[in-house]
């Protein structure tokens, strides 16, 4: 009893110092929830092989949207290049295909044929089983863009495009979760994935 008494304070400072200690350990591993931004609205679009793709049909798997042009000369090659970077990371976890795959959309459908977007798609080691390369109607596609992601398409009198540069992540209920600007690495756009695929 005396020595409770006589070391009292030190064990009031010790074990705030644990309480403390044991909160900065939790909120170091466990990082907040990624918030919902809105649902996604349900397409229909065809793949490079034919087959119908929509919404609905994806579900239960994690996903990356990417909106582009295979005759696009700076952006949209960067940013596939990057998604196929997380292709990789992903397969070695074992996500990808099982628990998350990825849709390309082309909103240049007159010049992305289904032979040009399997093309596309073979120069960045795609892998069709679970990377889609859609087209469709081009006005469709450009609201889908906008209402879904708020990424915006326009196209000039010549034919060319301006458009946001932005990779779309959406969830297995087919929630926009996070969007990724260029400056992201394909390792943080990975672990996201693999968060989300085990909520």
């Amino acid at each position: 009893m005396y020595i409770l008494k006589k070391y009292k304070l030190t064990w009031i400072l010790l074990a705030v110092c644990l309480v403390l200690a044991s909160y900065l350990l939790i909120n170091t591993y466990t990082k907040p929830k990624i918030p919902t931004i809105r649902p996604v609205q349900n397409f229909s679009l065809t793949n490079w092989d034919g087959k119908n793709v929509t919404l609905e049909n994806t579900n239960g798997k994690v996903r990356l949207f990417y909106f582009f042009f295979s005759s696009c000369t700076d952006v949209c090659p960067l940013a596939t290049f990057k998604l196929s970077q997380v292709q990789d990371q992903l397969k070695k976890e074992g996500v990808f295909g099982k628990d998350a795959s990825f849709i390309s959309i082309s909103f240049d459908p007159t010049r992305d044929t289904p032979t040009e977007l399997k093309k596309f798609g073979t120069k960045f080691r795609a892998d069709f089983n679970s990377w889609y390369f859609l087209r469709g109607d081009e006005k469709k596609i450009q609201d889908l863009a906008m209402n879904s992601f708020q990424i915006f398409i326009n196209k000039d009198n010549k034919g060319n495009f301006i458009h946001a540069d932005l990779i779309a992540l959406v969830d297995k209920d087919g929630n926009y979760r996070k969007y990724y600007q260029d400056s992201v690495t394909a390792e943080d756009i990975a672990a996201d994935v693999s968060r989300l695929a085990k909520e």
